[in-house]
């Protein structure tokens, strides 16, 4: 049960993370557009407009599947709850790849409204 409630708990920090900094992001894209915290591909970067659509489309999009993944992270653990470790530990990691899969896949559907929005020089549509 100990190895149960351990694997829970980490299959919840990336659903609990996309919320966090989804909330934060849709609300408040940083300042000064950087390279160190934020939305920042080359797209984003362009200018202020870019860099603050980006934040708060992909604020959004994090709480959106936050949400989702949060959901199915909770029932397939549930599903497991009580058998063989080895059981929960390929559960788990079919769980936390699903999330990265939808994590990294958030990237792609930001990108396509930046660039249905914007021109490649970062100007309005």
């Amino acid at each position: 049960m100990g190895f149960w409630i351990f694997m829970m708990i980490m299959n919840l920090l990336i659903p609990f993370t996309m919320l966090g900094f989804g909330k934060y992001s849709s609300k408040n894209a940083p300042k000064e557009i950087n390279d160190i915290f934020g939305y920042r591909t080359s797209m984003s970067k362009k200018n202020k407009d870019t860099w603050e659509f980006a934040h708060h489309y992909c604020g959004k999009l994090w709480i959106k599947c936050g949400w989702i993944t949060l959901v199915f992270s909770i029932i397939a653990m549930l599903v497991v709850i009580g058998k063989a470790i080895n059981v929960v530990g390929i559960t788990s990691g079919i769980v936390c790849i699903v999330q990265c899969i939808v994590l990294i896949g958030s990237i792609f559907i930001v990108e396509r409204a930046l660039k249905k929005k914007f021109d490649n020089n970062g100007k309005l549509r």
